[in-house]
């Protein structure tokens, strides 16, 4: 029979393989592997795929849930001149369950590209029943419910195209499939459907990434989906690594010219035998050791892959495995811009939202005592701040920013009434004293967070 050895001889001699072998991979021909990947390709995924990734992998859960959930995590605040007022808009948003339905409304839109809330409302004239005609404010009793759904519903979004409008690439109709369900039917479990076309005054719509000529956005999971099969792949290898990590070897003369049923035979009895730390009793020419899987340099790809995933949600790795939400610790920077980033995404687009919201309760008749036109009063909406110091450092950091303030003042660069107005707003001091560093520029903040950095390493020397 011809060795391996002699078959490479044999095989070298012939011109064609010798031929190719000579010219090699190169560069750049069709033979580089480099050339042949294609980057951005993408992974288009539809509702049933985002559901069964959602459902399955927890790293993926994550992706999906943390950023909405510390978006409405601290709440938000009423803040105006009328207590009264003040309590009723906010007993309004708990009855309305508002935190869990704008937390429902981002994560639907992250998931499928699309979320959605609809905004009950009870009008005192019957044509404001239709829902495809705009709400009038002015008519407004009461609004009992709002409710989140998905894309799933939705069969078509009618979008301005006119780049001259004020609403251009907005949705100005929303056309849905409605079930409308009475107590019979539902015990029976039979529904009535209809294709009904919502105004967009009655719909709040968050959408997430869409291109020209696009109506649907599209589930950031089509952007991961390359990643996240990545690190399912690592869990699945880190699994098998850990299933062999340790094996034993037996070394013996007796199985020369045994039969392979009988090596079989033998392997699995002496895995039986030998499967715990157990006693082995064998031969003085025989021998028995124990082997274990090299794991060196497993730690860096896996880091690898952590730090890839994290820079593509843009999310620090201590938040996507699960860190106390809210807790600043050491020089936590990454922590630090990546609340800087929830509070953005707070203003840029759930501040809109919620005080469209937050309107409609105040041109209400029966929802807060009375019907106030909102333009008439100095109201505002605070979000509460997203992460918080201990007492003591938070005492520090007060301190140092009314030193600051002082010298601005002494140096005649603002005015007593502009610190005040930056400090505590505009409705003075409240009951909350915890500094809150949502509001703060990249440069105030990276400043303070050296501070903080600083007298953190000073107690951590002195104990």
């Amino acid at each position: 029979m011809e060795s391996t050895m002699e078959k490479a001889t044999r095989q070298m001699k012939s011109d064609s393989f010798r031929a190719d072998f000579m010219v090699g991979h190169g560069k750049a021909n069709s033979r580089d592997k480099l050339t042949r990947q294609r980057p951005g390709n993408g992974q288009i995924v539809d509702v049933r795929q985002c559901e069964q990734l959602y459902a399955g992998n927890s790293i993926a859960k994550n992706v999906i849930d943390i950023i909405p959930d510390d978006l409405v995590r601290a709440g938000w605040t009423f803040k105006c001149k009328d207590e009264k007022l003040k309590a009723a808009i906010e007993s309004k948003w708990r009855q309305l369950k508002t935190k869990d339905r704008f937390q429902k409304l981002y994560a639907d839109s992250r998931l499928y590209g699309d979320g959605f809330l609809s905004i009950g409302v009870v009008s005192a004239t019957k044509d404001q029943a239709d829902l495809s005609t705009p709400l009038d404010f002015k008519e407004i009793k009461n609004i009992p419910y709002v409710n989140t759904f998905n894309t799933q519903k939705i069969t078509q979004l009618y979008i301005n195209e006119d780049m001259f409008s004020e609403t251009f690439g907005e949705v100005e109709y929303f056309e849905l499939t409605r079930y409308s369900q009475l107590q019979t039917e539902i015990i029976s479990g039979s529904k009535q459907s209809s294709t009904e076309r919502v105004h967009r005054s009655r719909i709040i719509h968050e959408q997430g990434i869409k291109f020209e000529g696009e109506t649907k956005g599209r589930s950031i999971f089509e952007s991961l989906y390359d990643i996240i099969t990545v690190m399912d792949t690592s869990l699945w290898s880190v699994g098998q690594i850990l299933y062999d990590y340790a094996f034993k070897v037996y070394k013996t003369d007796g199985v020369e010219g045994m039969k392979r049923e009988d090596k079989a035979d033998l392997g699995a009895l002496l895995d039986y035998m030998f499967r715990t730390e157990a006693l082995a009793i064998i031969k003085k020419d025989e021998e028995l050791k124990k082997e274990t899987t090299s794991v060196s340099g497993i730690k860096d790809l896996l880091d690898y892959g952590w730090d890839y995933l994290a820079g593509a949600v843009r999310m620090p790795k201590t938040v996507l495995k699960g860190q106390e939400s809210g807790t600043i610790t050491g020089a936590q920077y990454d922590v630090m811009n990546y609340y800087a980033r929830v509070a953005a995404i707070q203003e840029n687009r759930l501040r809109p939202q919620l005080e469209y919201l937050t309107r409609l309760l105040l041109w209400s008749k029966d929802d807060c005592g009375k019907q106030i036109d909102p333009d008439s009063i100095e109201w505002a909406i605070e979000f509460n701040p997203l992460w918080s110091l201990d007492s003591k450092t938070d005492a520090e950091v007060r301190k140092l920013l009314a030193e600051t303030d002082q010298i601005y003042i002494a140096n005649g660069v603002i005015e007593p009434e502009q610190v005040t107005e930056t400090r505590f707003g505009r409705f003075g001091v409240q009951n909350s004293t915890k500094f809150n560093g949502d509001s703060m520029d990249s440069a105030e903040l990276e400043q303070f967070a050296e501070a903080i950095y600083e007298k953190w390493k000073a107690a951590d020397k002195n104990g």
